[in-house]
């Protein structure tokens, strides 16, 4: 279990890989966000990315799965206030494969509950040629480490 305390600031993890289907990349955006360049490969073909792209919101989302999956599913996690920056850069296509590089920025002990600590991390996923595609700073909260008894 990662307590607060356990995420020095400049720690850099890295999470994944996670490839991206076709068939996900179109499930995800007929449900959530059904734009021609998502879901219609002749629209998407003579849009501006030349093809289908999956949706931003679902790289958002792989980006959160990776993050639950490999770091805060075994970490003292006590939500989010929210983000305060989220960043597309390139598209993501079907093919693709992601990882996410989270880095400890900031660090603070809560000062009027001192069983727990706000982090800013710094998100960056990446697919398969080195190229960041989203960029996301996050805050969370993490329970403090319990006193030893």
């Amino acid at each position: 279990m990662r307590y607060f305390e356990d995420f020095p600031i400049g720690e850099i993890m890295e999470r994944g890989p996670y490839v991206v289907t076709r068939e996900e990349i179109l499930a995800f955006a007929r449900q959530f966000d059904p734009q021609p360049f998502h879901i219609d490969e002749d629209a998407a073909g003579k849009s501006i990315y030349g093809g289908i792209i999956a949706s931003g919101w679902h790289t958002a989302a792989i980006c959160h799965k990776l993050m639950v999956e490999g770091l805060l599913g075994q970490a003292a996690g006590m939500g989010s206030p929210g983000l305060d920056e989220l960043r597309w850069k390139k598209p993501v296509r079907p093919g693709d494969t992601l990882t996410v590089r989270i880095t400890t920025l900031e660090a603070k002990p809560s000062a009027s509950k001192p069983d727990r600590g706000a982090l800013k991390l710094g998100l960056e996923v990446v697919n398969q040629r080195g190229e960041v595609v989203m960029t996301e700073v996050a805050n969370a909260l993490f329970a403090r480490r319990p006193p030893a008894p």
